[in-house]
């Protein structure tokens, strides 16, 4: 008897959303930074054994005051788990306010699967809030189980995945079982350039930045990479060059590091480049090619 389903991770920006998702399946599939808004897409991980294969989504933040085309189709992610969900996590914390995430919980309440109420940083938060944020949820959602955890800390992870696994249905794999994710090798390599972007940069740059992969030649040897970093604006563009080239050479090391990483060891050549595309976040051309229609 084997069992598969689909465990759909929804929420707010910068809740904890990845850094659980790679946990539970004991893999970095999903960027984390600190930032707002650094998951775009919604990544399938897949974890798998003899008698079970569950693809755990992650999405995007949903953005509760949309600025750009670009945030309405990231919710657009967040709203399409809820066509093929077995289980709902719904991660949340105490700095998240109910009007926030008004438009989730009312999607929540209409589903018929099960809903964990996922409260993250529980290190960050004192007993007498914990009770005061499980009555507030349940009063939202009457019928979804509340747990707390820590993703970052690991507390509570694997509690909560023995809970979820019960849940799923028994059902044929739906992605070979060798598989760990949906996506392929540029998609990551774009994520991982743009790890560091977020990570290196302030204020808008980031926000700002997108990264396509033109080429990618998997040589016996070496992996030879020629990546676009698209800005809004030449003055981005000079931020991110950085004085006498500075500050690209940074995130091209770093990045470079990770990817070697990411594909088995091999040596990595990376030739970064920057071009200005003005107001992309707001064209639909452009968000079609960046993979977000």
């Amino acid at each position: 008897m084997h069992k598969s389903g689909f465990i759909n991770i929804i929420g707010l920006p910068n809740v904890g959303k990845s850094t659980l998702m790679n946990e539970l399946i004991g893999e970095k599939l999903s960027i984390i930074t600190s930032k707002a808004q650094t998951t775009r897409h919604r990544i399938f991980g897949i974890y798998n054994d003899d008698d079970y294969q569950i693809v755990f989504s992650d999405t995007p933040g949903f953005v509760h005051k949309t600025a750009y085309k670009l945030h309405t189709q990231m919710n657009d992610f967040v709203d399409s788990t809820f066509e093929d969900a077995d289980v709902f996590l719904f991660v949340t914390h105490k700095y998240a306010t109910i009007n926030e995430q008004i438009h989730l919980l009312k999607k929540l309440k209409e589903t018929k699967v099960p809903v964990f109420v996922v409260l993250n940083k529980a290190d960050e938060t004192k007993p007498e809030e914990v009770q005061m944020l499980h009555d507030l949820y349940k009063k939202e959602l009457p019928n979804a189980e509340f747990r707390m955890v820590s993703a970052l800390q690991k507390v509570m992870t694997k509690e909560l995945f023995a809970e979820m696994k019960g849940l799923i249905p028994e059902h044929p794999p739906y992605y070979p079982k060798d598989e760990i994710t949906d996506r392929n090798v540029r998609f990551f390599i774009t994520e991982i350039i743009r790890e560091k972007i977020l990570k290196n940069y302030s204020k808008e740059i980031p926000y700002s930045v997108e990264v396509i992969v033109e080429e990618y030649k998997d040589e016996p040897t070496i992996a030879k990479i020629r990546a676009v970093i698209y800005v809004e604006r030449d003055s981005q563009k000079n931020i991110i060059i950085g004085k006498n080239g500075t500050c690209i050479q940074k995130v091209g090391t770093e990045a470079r590091i990770d990817i070697e990483n990411f594909i088995g060891g091999k040596k990595v050549f990376l030739d970064l480049f920057v071009k200005v595309l003005d107001n992309w976040r707001n064209n639909d051309t452009m968000l079609k090619r960046f993979g977000y229609k």
